[in-house]
């Protein structure tokens, strides 16, 4: 097996919350060694998010497993010394605060650059560092709805539902991923890093497939609007109701639907040359939709898919979260993880999808405590043990009390 791609650099993860720890949560699984840095006492506000069990934050748990813990007062003199110290070290610094909130203490890309010219700083905001909105606060649900994803979803006449995951964090933060490794590979040629300024806006307006390319291309006269169940500018594509429940039945491609068509109306339903072009089906589509929910509204979930898997039409039940963990190929897949945590035992998470043939990412190293490598870490800084305990007694370094009561245990 060969050492996992990352291994090698040092990541500083001065973020909160999603996109920022996701982001280097992917670089620590990737081989790099990431060190998780926190205020004193509150930590990252992710600790505050559900589910709790034991005290302990699951959101947390899943966002910052295989990193480092350190827990420390920058507004302090001396705890600044010690960051830069730290940034000195690294190789990629990673931030989602306001632009401008880190440059006040002292922790902005130019500044830790001309300590360090090889740091790859990546901060990721709502807005970006530039522009007339770069200094608004926001999160993902502000990016999802600023970004006209939200406005498309749902049926017609209605408010747009929540999307209930967290779209615009995700999605920025793996394309940071992808940033800060290409500024890493362009490093090697220049020999200095650069600073990546990543929005949660302008990473959901990318993701338009569709939408944009329609708009301006027919001279802004295709506007996107809600449509509910289906997508009408690809017909048959869509969520159908069964008896005990919902699949999805993607029959757009004209051999599928001729398929589908034989099955759900008959010889003389598949005959109806309208319906054999994409344009065809698009433009009748009220006409074969009812024909199809019709015929899913007969079946049980299990019944419909057996039909059409049969006659190779794509399709899957919607499933919920319990059925998802249950699925075989999720099974195989590994994309559930087991973890050892100090405080609560065996805990399970779900993995991330990178799959190298010779090197293992899963992760099995549990989030960190809060402070949980304080010490290890000023070590390698070079600080003596007795400067570190001085760190500690004078509230520059914390370290949770959960970390004492195990010290003590395991003495």
């Amino acid at each position: 097996m060969q050492s996992r791609p990352l291994e090698g650099f040092r990541v500083i993860d001065y973020s909160h919350f999603l996109a920022g720890p996701y982001l280097s949560r992917c670089l620590s699984a990737l081989g790099a060694e990431v060190i998780k840095v926190e205020r004193p006492k509150e930590g990252d506000a992710g600790r505050r998010h559900a589910y709790f069990k034991e005290g302990e934050s699951g959101y947390f748990l899943q966002q910052n497993m295989g990193k480092k813990g350190l827990c420390i007062n920058v507004k302090d003199p001396q705890g600044l010394e010690f960051m830069h110290k730290l940034c000195d070290s690294a190789d990629v610094f990673v931030e989602n605060y306001r632009p401008g909130a880190l440059s006040k203490l002292g922790l902005g890309y130019s500044q830790l650059a001309e300590r360090n010219p090889g740091l790859v700083y990546c901060s990721v905001s709502a807005y970006g560092h530039t522009g007339p909105d770069s200094h608004r606060a926001g999160f993902g649900l502000i990016a999802e709805a600023k970004s006209g994803i939200m406005q498309m979803i749902g049926s017609p006449g209605e408010a747009p539902p929540l999307l209930r995951i967290a779209l615009g964090d995700m999605y920025t933060g793996i394309h940071g991923v992808a940033s800060v490794c290409a500024a890493l590979l362009g490093r090697v040629k220049s020999g200095k890093g650069q600073h990546i300024d990543l929005s949660l806006y302008d990473c959901l307006v990318s993701m338009h497939e569709y939408a944009i390319q329609c708009y301006t291309l027919s001279g802004g006269k295709d506007l996107p609007e809600q449509t509910g169940h289906d997508l009408p500018t690809s017909t048959l594509y869509g969520v159908f109701s069964a008896k005990d429940g919902h699949l999805v039945i993607a029959a757009q491609v004209d051999d599928a639907w001729k398929r589908l068509a034989l099955l759900v109306g008959g010889e003389a339903f598949a005959a109806d040359t309208r319906f054999h072009s994409a344009a065809g089906r698009n433009e009748h589509r009220l006409e074969l939709l009812p024909v199809v929910r019709s015929w899913v509204k007969e079946h049980t979930v299990s019944e419909c898919l057996a039909r059409l898997e049969q006659i190779e039409v794509p399709c899957a039940k919607v499933q919920r979260i319990d059925e998802v963990l249950a699925d075989p190929q999720i099974i195989a897949r590994g994309m559930l993880i087991e973890q050892d945590h100090p405080i609560l035992g065996k805990v399970q998470l779900p993995n991330l999808p990178f799959r190298f043939s010779d090197c293992d990412t899963s992760q099995t190293v549990p989030a960190p405590l809060m402070g949980q490598d304080n010490r290890a870490i000023a070590e390698s800084l070079g600080y003596s043990p007795e400067a570190i305990e001085t760190l500690h007694q004078d509230g520059i370094l914390y370290e949770e009390p959960n970390l004492v009561k195990l010290r003590k245990k395991h003495v």
